[in-house]
């Protein structure tokens, strides 16, 4: 079918998604919060897709596309680009297929997720490691595609992927008898919000589907506000599950008529999701999956007394990460500040600043530091960790009045991506 064509999925499409994915995914729970419940005041659940064997709801677009192919074309093989998610949905499809795939990742892809794809596959798939980015892997698949007539199985650009994913609002709405008032689901590449969207809108059309994008990555909410399909020139890429330049062309028309809004989330917010969601309810997710819910505080007002669903859509999240992400928390919650602090050139400058331009709870987290012989103030780069965010002016006054102060980091993205 033309990019260009309108498509939506019927609801008996989905339905038998459904059943070829009988045995294949799992029917993954729709769990009551208590902890995010009593925090809104809402009855609030959360679809657990970070639950499913490859620890995300792509399996279910993955398989029902491969499934769907002709004996000749899976004879050929399959093709796909990908270093996430995606990656291990197809492995894992090809190893019940019986289907040989390849998998092109970019040459930087992280050892464990090149070893979660081996495990997935096994004998079925083979990796090819190709560029610095994603777009280089997807250009060289692409190629590989075309020069051996090969089966591209795109991410979330395609029909029978839509439909796959479009189970899991099927389920949801199994799973309960309660009237659904919002159901919020991540938007990356737009897969599982149109897929989602086209079972409620058939089924409870008066729930809203409210779609959630990272706020560095905003494609699908800028598409729609230009009634367009729009690339991003630069987008940040943290929330890699839902970090994409450009939605789909099928994806942005059924998401454009059938999600009711698409709102963005700061990635610090979402970071503090992370590890709320760990501390309180020992919850393991990636970025991506702890968008919903970080939606939520945008919604306070309107879900009070409501009955809302939070798709949690996979934890695939590299232990590695936890530093970056209680960092990025902090400076979110404006309890972590960067500040250039100019020491005078003296003995005991450092004690002086320690004892009397730090507050009683203030804490150094970083510190880099510079000696100029020729100055008399030798700058350095100073982390500081609040209790309180009303702590950061009273310390700005004590460092301006003791000739310390030099400059403040955080609201300055370029130098302060270079010094810290």
């Amino acid at each position: 079918m033309d990019v260009t064509t309108k498509y939506i999925p019927a609801l008996e499409q989905v339905k038998e998604a459904a059943a070829t994915l009988e045995g294949v995914a799992e029917r993954t729970p729709l769990s009551y919060s208590i902890t995010y419940s009593s925090a809104f005041d809402a009855n609030i659940f959360l679809k657990r897709e970070d639950l499913q064997v490859v620890r995300s709801y792509k399996i279910r677009g993955a398989y029902n596309k491969i499934r769907s192919l002709s004996e000749d074309e899976k004879a050929r093989g399959i093709v796909c680009a990908s270093a996430g998610n995606h990656a291990q949905g197809v492995a894992m499809s090809c190893n019940k297929l019986g289907i040989k795939g390849t998998i092109y990742m970019p040459v930087p892809t992280p050892k464990q997720k090149i070893g979660q794809v081996k495990m997935f596959g096994g004998d079925y798939i083979d990796i090819v490691l190709e560029g610095d980015t994603f777009d280089d892997s997807n250009k060289a698949a692409l190629a590989e595609c075309k020069r051996l007539g090969k089966s591209f199985v795109h991410p979330f650009d395609d029909e029978k992927v839509i439909e796959g994913q479009g189970t899991v609002g099927l389920e949801i709405l199994q799973q309960t008898d309660t009237p659904i008032d919002y159901v919020f689901v991540p938007v990356g590449g737009g897969g599982l919000a149109s897929g989602l969207s086209t079972v409620f809108n058939a089924l409870s059309p008066n729930t809203k589907i409210i779609g959630v994008e990272p706020e560095g990555a905003p494609s699908m909410s800028k598409s729609i506000a230009n009634n367009q399909n729009t690339e991003l020139e630069h987008i940040e890429k943290f929330v890699d599950g839902a970090a994409v330049k450009r939605v789909g062309d099928k994806t942005f028309e059924i998401c454009k008529q059938l999600l009711h809004e698409v709102i963005t989330v700061p990635e610090g917010k979402v970071c503090q999701t992370i590890l709320d969601l760990y501390n309180k309810d020992a919850i393991v997710v990636e970025p991506a999956g702890a968008l919903t819910i970080s939606a939520l505080d945008f919604y306070r007002d309107k879900i009070k007394g409501k009955t809302a669903v939070c798709v949690i859509s996979g934890s695939n999240n590299d232990i590695t990460r936890t530093p970056e992400i209680k960092e990025r928390a902090l400076l979110y919650a404006n309890l972590k500040h960067y500040f250039i602090v100019r020491f005078p050139q003296r003995a005991g400058a450092l004690k002086e600043f320690v004892a009397d331009i730090l507050g009683p709870s203030d804490d150094i987290t970083h510190f880099q530091y510079t000696k100029k012989h020729s100055r008399e103030n030798a700058p350095a780069v100073v982390g500081i960790e609040l209790k309180s965010e009303a702590d950061l002016a009273p310390l700005i006054e004590r460092m301006k009045k003791h000739h310390f102060y030099g400059d403040y980091l955080n609201n300055k993205p370029d130098l302060f991506q270079f010094l810290v």
